[in-house]
């Protein structure tokens, strides 16, 4: 059964490299200076915040800046279509999504918002090393009462959905929600097909759990699939039932491959942008399908400041409503953001690797009215970045800094840490597991998305040595090469196989068998 097993576990070892926003600090880099109205100046140094605001900013080369994301969707399907026998298509593969689905180990803070942790490792390519910024948030306490939920959920009853592993999947999978809600949650059910109902108003689950499942279990495939008419209407249905001091959320469950009413992403997107602003409703979207609409479902989520997942399977299934769906219930930060700065004294050139869609202008980093990422209890964010270092520099490398709303308050609160040379003496293979999984899962999504089919039609440089990008200055590498260090697909199999074993860590095993599955359909191709 579905419900056997609801339970998560954590790999709490330490890492005797990291440099968390509680153990250091004192070499921080400047922070970006603060908008120029003076408004949240005030209120930075009202929440003790004034000592990270220097004068003026570091070179804009020298930073970057982006939207949390916790999404997972990307690394799923590439699993599914993989193994179909089939390879992702490039522009599917989101690096950040492939990295961000493994757990990792950093240590947890005592309230709401995030811990902060920087650590490297030299790659083995000329002056390159990979860094890693780890942010984590509290797990629920069992003690704190979390708010009641008011959960909207809009059902694709469309005829691509009685392919075998949907339809039937988003059954089970509603009654596995159905069954792990409070009692004083609300649900509501909405499908679509070519048209859009609501079978069920916002309802107080209480003595009401049989009637959400005689009406999951009613739910039938029919005709074509008109995304537009399922977004408004859920949105709709999720207005009308708005509880003042719940979490009003739409989850929508589909596999988005809109063909009816208004299929441009743009004209659906402003449906949610729209109840989002009005209401604060925000949007969790599980994809489901061997043919799911990826893009379109990503911008939704994005659009309404939610999240993504995939789901291929029960065991995906029992994961995402045991574990990943009530973590999104609650929050522990609003519009998250990260900043990372790099000392020009010491690096030459750095390559944030991913969040491509999730990019913000660096002077919007203290912009509270930019949208940044919502982040429930118990996430981690891992972001990964090539880091170039100069010849016999040493010093301060980088700082990274993570800005958020207080999820009640909405007050702006900040934490840091930071990074120096001497951190990066370990070699990757010499760094803590869970640094070289997450560097394992960049390395591979980086192979699916920058070759044709694993093979290179011409050697390009890993060493990175160009020197410039295309721009002509120094920091940012924008560049398609491959990543600084990455190892031959075989040499990759072999690594993550090594870590299966290492961790014991069932998510470990199925990226090797992923990467052998990649290698293979290599192999066999023309």
């Amino acid at each position: 059964m579905l419900l056997a097993g609801c339970s998560g576990g954590g790999d709490d070892s330490g890492d005797k490299r990291r440099a968390s926003s509680k153990e250091r600090g004192s070499d921080a880099l400047p922070a970006p200076a603060p908008p120029p109205d003076g408004a949240q100046d005030s209120r930075q140094r009202e929440n003790g915040l004034s000592r990270d605001i220097a004068p003026s900013p570091a070179p804009a080369d020298m930073r970057s800046t982006f939207a949390l994301d916790v999404d997972t969707a990307s690394y799923g399907f590439a699993r599914r279509t993989l193994d179909q026998g089939r390879l992702p298509d490039p522009a599917a593969v989101r690096p950040e999504e492939f990295v961000n689905s493994f757990r990792q180990d950093y240590p947890k803070p005592d309230g709401d918002g995030f811990s902060v942790s920087v650590d490297g490792a030299r790659t083995g390519a000329d002056g390159w090393s990979l860094m890693r910024v780890g942010l984590a948030t509290r797990p629920d306490d069992e003690e704190r009462r979390r708010p009641p939920a008011a959960l909207t959920f809009v059902i694709d009853i469309s005829g691509s959905m009685a392919e075998p592993g949907r339809l039937d999947l988003v059954r089970k999978s509603l009654g596995v929600m159905t069954d792990r809600l409070r009692d004083d949650d609300l649900v509501a059910l909405v499908t679509f097909s070519d048209r859009a109902e609501t079978v069920l108003p916002m309802t107080r689950l209480g003595d009401s759990r049989d009637r959400v499942h005689a009406a999951v279990d009613d739910l039938r495939p029919t005709a074509s699939t008109n995304v537009e008419a399922g977004i408004t209407t859920g949105y709709d249905t999720a207005s009308r039932g708005l509880r003042e001091g719940a979490t009003n959320r739409v989850v929508l469950l589909s596999d988005a491959l809109a063909n009816t009413g208004d299929t441009s992403a743009d004209g659906i997107l402003r449906r949610v942008e729209d109840a989002r602003r009005a209401h604060g409703i925000t949007l969790f979207g599980v994809g489901v399908g061997s043919d799911y609409g990826d893009a379109l479902m990503e911008r939704l989520a994005d659009r309404g400041d939610g999240h993504t997942t995939y789901v291929a399977d029960e065991d995906d299934a029992r994961e995402v409503f045991c574990e990943r769906l009530p973590a999104n219930i609650d929050l522990r930060a609003r519009d998250a953001k990260s900043q990372v700065t790099f000392d020009p004294e010491t690096v030459e050139r750095f390559r944030l690797i991913g969040y491509d869609n999730r990019r913000v202008a660096d002077d919007d980093f203290r912009d509270d009215r930019v949208d940044g990422g919502e982040v429930g209890p118990g996430h981690t964010v891992t972001a990964l970045y090539a880091v170039r270092t100069r010849p016999g520099a040493s010093g301060p490398v980088a700082t990274a800094r993570v800005r958020w709303l207080d999820p009640g308050s909405r007050a702006p609160r900040e934490e840091s840490a930071d990074l120096r040379t001497g951190d990066l003496d370990g070699t990757l293979d010499e760094a803590e597991p869970r640094f070289q999984v997450a560097a394992t899962a960049a390395y591979f999504a980086d192979g699916l998305r920058a070759y044709d089919r694993f093979a290179d039609a011409e050697p390009r440089r890993q060493d990175g040595q160009d020197g410039q990008d295309e721009r002509g200055g120094r920091g940012e590498d924008h560049s398609t090469a491959p990543l600084p260090g990455a190892p031959t697909p075989d040499r990759l199999e072999e690594w993550a196989r090594g870590l299966a074993y290492t961790t014991g860590d069932k998510d470990v095993s199925e990226l090797a068998e992923s990467i052998s599955e990649a290698n293979d359909l290599r192999g066999s191709a023309p």
